[in-house]
């Protein structure tokens, strides 16, 4: 622990951790069109999937529904993310934002489940598209029929991915880069072809636009249409929370304030729009161009073009070579799809879990995380057999649970900056949102069930482990005010003595009968100078803090007042910060609690109260092996 006066710069320790340490460069930055990329390969490689999805939702009608889903993402989804890189600028996305606005244990259960969205999006982003990849080795002609084995090859291809985080992240990005250029330039050059074929043959647009009038009577009813189904479009909106998790990766400026990093979130918001611009184009352009040339049947389950439409038009009209290229540039993105997930996973967990005291200290390590990560997306594979369809509904529950509470949080937001017109436009954004999860959910309830428990497996593990380390000293530094320091000086001079007090009135009368209990109780000589120890507790869902001292006067009786999460962690610290002051084992005086242990160890850990003289001893029985150095504690009555 390192001990910080009031006033004092704040001098740097190796191996130290503080939530201003979180918002700290952990990994090298990057130019934000580089990390661009390693979002973009989750965001892109969606491509490979979107045009069939949209043929079978909304046959015809493709074209026009995806314009709404891209409406939806330049006028909702990007500037409600742009708003989240502007208050979220260190990586925690919109959970950090709720966060702020829900306090206490409501807050922190709220981040706990949708951090469990988190890892259900994230992971099944993972596993889905490493299964997709798997797939496209599988069906491929020229593969071998030993290779025909889906779940081994996703396995390995996950196995991968964690082995190039293993790595680190400078390779990640690296690979993002050159998969993102091949995929969306190979992309580029197919959809180019297909209008340069419409162009050559103007019936194809006659016969859309036949089947359109066939179809509906009124542009009324193409747009009625096209919003009931834009909900099953909506996984061409993933992306974006990958963007503003990654942020710590992208480089600002050399003068960026650590606190707020002008320079990173003008570069983060490049990153996010520049990936909707791209996006959109490759969309509405692809399923127009996949609309008009693929035949309706072939998108159908079995179909040739069935997931894969813009492979069946490479390979059907720019030939087999330059179809089995785009094949292997599809299969390389979907499989490096997961490498923006993990890279989400490995940043947003340390912020929240070891800070709330719900996972070890080491979780905030990435070689650790990452084998515990690939190990998890592994029990997901088995357990699904690899099944690309069964995990859909998980992943886009998983996605627009996310996205549904980054809405809420930038409406939030604006309404308590009283920005009345941003909150109304975010407001509609939200009930968009909160409109397609539900639909989402109802035609698919299987991705809420799966979602369950992932959310149940952190609240367990979160529970546990907050229990496991619930006596660790939990103080991150201590800071003093100049009235304690001289209480402390003037106590030096003999024996240091506390007593531990709970304050009721704070009056002259409350101190004078505590203290004549505790010299009765404990056998203190009458003469022996003693000042009284009291703890505030401001959020007992806190795990660690700064250990706030100042000293006051009440009559003739010196009292030491603290602030912390949990009154015997606090106590324990400051004991041990007095002994490192004035080289003397100070001792602390306590009365015996009433109440039913049990009671009081459940208050403990969900208070940071219960009954404190023991748990102060065995805090500092951990955090002092040495029973000479470690400070006294007495009990009595």
């Amino acid at each position: 622990m390192r001990w910080l006066l009031q006033g004092q710069p704040q001098q740097s320790t190796e191996g130290f951790y503080s939530p201003e340490a979180a918002k700290t460069e952990h990994h090298p930055t990057h130019p934000w069109y580089r990390v661009m990329c390693l979002t973009g390969v989750d965001y892109f490689s969606t491509l490979g999937y979107q045009p069939g999805i949209a043929a079978l939702a909304a046959g015809a009608l493709s074209p026009i529904a995806t314009l709404v889903l891209v409406l939806v993402t330049l006028f909702g989804a990007l500037p409600m993310y742009r708003r989240v890189a502007g208050e979220s600028p260190h990586g925690d996305g919109s959970i950090s934002m709720l966060e702020r606005l829900l306090e206490g244990w409501t807050g922190k259960f709220v981040v706990l489940a949708l951090i469990g969205f988190v890892a259900t999006g994230f992971v099944i982003t993972i596993t889905l598209s490493a299964a997709d990849a798997a797939k496209h080795i599988v069906e491929n002609p020229f593969v071998p029929s030993w290779m025909h084995q889906q779940v081994p090859l996703t396995l390995l291809l996950v196995a991968l991915l964690g082995a190039i985080f293993l790595i680190g992240f400078k390779e990640a990005i690296g690979i993002a880069v050159v998969l993102v250029v091949l995929y969306i330039g190979s992309s580029l050059v197919v959809v180019l072809e297909g209008f340069r074929l419409i162009a050559a043959e103007p019936s194809l647009l006659a016969n859309w636009t036949g089947r359109l009038n066939a179809d509906y009577a009124s542009l009324g009813a193409v747009v009625g249409a096209a919003l009931l189904v834009f909900p099953k479009l909506a996984l061409g909106l993933s992306g974006f929370e990958t963007g503003v998790v990654v942020m710590p990766l992208v480089r600002g400026r050399p003068d960026d304030d650590p606190r707020r990093p002008k320079g990173r979130i003008e570069n983060s918001r490049k990153l996010l729009t520049t990936a909707a611009l791209i996006m959109s184009f490759m969309l509405i352009t692809s399923a127009f161009v996949t609309t008009l040339l693929i035949p309706p049947e072939a998108f159908q389950p079995g179909g040739e073009a069935n997931g894969r439409a813009l492979a069946y038009l490479a390979h059907e009209h720019l030939g087999e070579a330059f179809g089995t290229f785009y094949d292997l540039s599809t299969i390389l993105i979907l499989w490096f799809a997961g490498a923006s997930a993990l890279a989400g996973l490995l940043n947003i967990t340390p912020r929240y879990l070891p800070r709330y005291g719900m996972a070890p200290d080491w979780a905030r390590a990435t070689r650790p995380l990452t084998l515990i990560f690939t190990f998890i997306c592994f029990v997901v594979t088995l357990a699904f057999r690899a099944d690309v369809d069964a995990q859909a509904g998980a992943y886009a529950t998983g996605v627009l649970a996310l996205m549904t509470s980054a809405a809420i949080a930038v409406t939030l937001s604006a309404l308590h900056k009283k920005q009345t017109w941003a909150a109304l436009g975010f407001g509609l954004v939200s009930l968009i949102f909160v409109y397609t999860s539900a639909v989402i959910v109802f035609e698919n309830p299987s991705g809420l069930q799966i979602a369950s428990f992932f959310i149940l497996g952190v609240l367990v593990v979160s529970v546990i482990s907050r229990i496991l380390r619930s006596t660790e000293l939990r103080v991150e530094q201590v800071e003093i005010d100049a009235d304690a320091q001289r209480i402390l000086r003037n106590l030096a001079q003999g024996e240091i003595r506390f007593i531990a007090n709970h304050r009721q009135r704070g009056d002259i009368g409350e101190y004078s009968a505590k203290e004549a209990v505790v010299r009765r109780h404990t056998h203190i000589p009458p003469r022996e100078p003693v000042a009284f120890l009291e703890v505030f507790v401001p959020d007992a869902s806190d795990f660690s803090d700064v250990l706030k001292v100042w000293g006051v006067e009440v009559g003739d009786y010196p009292i030491i007042r603290l602030q912390s999460p949990s009154i015997p962690n606090a106590i324990a610290a400051f004991l041990l910060y007095v002994r490192d002051q004035t080289s003397k084992i100070p001792h602390v005086y306590f009365e015996w609690s009433e109440s039913s242990p049990i009671f009081k160890a459940i208050t403990f850990v969900a208070f940071g109260e219960g009954d404190v003289p023991p748990v102060t001893r065995e805090v500092l029985r951990q955090a002092e092996p040495d029973p000479s150095r470690r400070p006294v504690v007495h009990v009595g009555g």
